[in-house]
């Protein structure tokens, strides 16, 4: 009986192991090259390389940090959800004129993204720009190991 006890209590804990070790590989760091300034949450950020992911497993907070370590950002988001498994990691940015702001937060192998809250500077130039150029812009992201 302890022996059956002891096995199935092994057997449990290596299982939490694999569930961890795979929650822990999802969430792995993007790393993207982004070539414009653009505005996440209430901040400008920068052109450069940006290292993408959530604050931990479950949090709907993202850090956002340039690669050079020089500036950093953290912002609230909601669950996205996509119609397909995404195919690639990538971020997509809302462009009003020559402002970018990022918008969608996505990983490859997932339909589940991140989709970031408007900020309100994002509201009153979206509704400025109703007749202006206005588009969208997305960025492949490659997965980073993370440190």
């Amino acid at each position: 009986m302890k022996k059956r006890t002891f096995v199935m209590a092994t057997l449990f804990v290596l299982s939490l192991v694999v569930v961890a070790v795979q929650v822990a590989k999802a969430d792995d760091p993007m790393l993207v090259n982004i070539p414009f300034a653009f505005v996440a949450g209430n901040v400008t950020l920068p052109a450069g390389e940006y290292r993408v992911q959530k604050l931990d497993g479950g949090s709907a907070v993202l850090l956002i940090s340039c690669a050079d370590s020089s500036v950093s950002t953290m912002v609230l988001s909601n669950t996205a959800e996509a119609r397909e498994i995404q195919t690639q990691s990538k971020l997509v940015f809302k462009r009003y004129e020559s402002r970018y702001f990022l918008a969608q937060v996505w990983k490859a192998g997932s339909s589940r993204g991140r989709q970031l809250l408007k900020s309100h500077a994002e509201k009153e130039i979206a509704q400025s720009a109703r007749l202006e150029t206005t588009g969208e812009v997305t960025l492949i992201a490659r997965l980073s190991p993370a440190h």
